[in-house]
């Protein structure tokens, strides 16, 4: 009995792993492999069973490489993987530099404001994503609200071009992920043993320097995990460039949909996508990695 639990529990997800990754995951790798048509499916070959082994040998045999071939040969796609690599990475840094302070003054509240203040963390959450970023349309404008502002302030004279520049998909992607990399960091400043600061204190360290010494290493597993759960969906991020950033940013998500739906090249996408996967799943495995040596070490 205990047996077929274990094998129960084991089941559940590998069978969503199955279903929602490992199978289209093939499923796109096989169209990567194919030739563009025009037809429904716009790729072949197709797979006819009725033609028997004949028809199983015909359709692996005309499966290649190509569509690889043609992404290492044209500039245009290894810059957007290359666009996408710097945005993501400055876009992290920037999250983690708005996120740490904002985590560490919550862990830092009283206990009772604690519950309303991670509230208001996760509270964009109960509105649409996309309506989210469709607002800072309206803000970033040249006729917008932060324009408007610092018109009226006098700080500028003339209204600031921010929209459709990457700086506007910088904004996007901190605003859109700030939460992710909030709730982690917090998770591990809560969790943190006040005993180990004041014995800094004592020991002749300044405010400062215990934070340096003693909170910030601590923290470190909830800032790693925070970057990993920016970085791996900022990468492929499709909304936020196409809105905020206009044709001035060139990143994998676009080109992703642009061949998709404009060009309707399923193969050459389905080659991004599968190149895209592969990337990301570096920072994955890292992730995972130091979420073990997290469980051995709390274990």
């Amino acid at each position: 009995m205990n047996n077929f639990r274990r094998a129960l529990l084991i089941f559940v997800p590998y069978s969503w792993l199955i279903f929602f990754f490992l199978i289209p995951f093939v499923i796109v790798l096989k169209i990567s492999l194919s030739d563009y048509a025009i037809s429904i499916p716009p790729y072949t070959p197709q797979l006819d069973l009725s033609a028997g082994w004949a028809g199983i040998t015909d359709f692996f045999g005309n499966l290649d490489f190509e569509n690889f071939s043609f992404l290492a040969s044209d500039a245009l796609y290894y810059t957007a993987y290359l666009s996408s690599l710097k945005i993501a990475l400055i876009s992290t840094f920037l999250t983690l530099l708005v996120g740490y302070p904002i985590a560490y003054g919550m862990a830092q509240a009283p206990d009772e404001w604690r519950p309303t203040l991670m509230m208001l963390v996760i509270l964009p959450f109960w509105t649409s994503f996309l309506i989210r970023i469709y607002a800072w349309i309206g803000i970033l404008s040249n006729e917008g609200f932060l324009n408007q502002f610092l018109l009226w302030t006098g700080l500028i004279d003339a209204p600031l071009t921010v929209l459709n520049t990457p700086s506007a998909v910088y904004i996007g992607i901190v605003y859109g992920y700030l939460p992710f990399m909030i709730l982690p960091i917090y998770a591990a400043l809560e969790k943190l043993d006040g005993s180990l600061i004041e014995a800094a204190e004592d020991l002749g360290c300044s405010k400062f320097s215990a934070f340096w010494l003693v909170t910030l290493p601590l923290s470190r597993p909830g800032i790693i995990a925070g970057c990993f759960l920016v970085f791996i969906p900022a990468l492929g991020e499709f909304v936020i460039p196409s809105l905020l950033g206009g044709t001035s940013t060139l990143m994998i998500g676009k080109t992703l949909y642009e061949e998709f739906f404009n060009n309707r090249d399923w193969p050459v996408a389905s080659a991004v996508a599968v190149v895209l996967l592969l990337i990301l799943i570096i920072p994955i495995i890292l992730f995972q990695k130091n979420e073990e040596r997290q469980r051995e070490a709390n274990g």
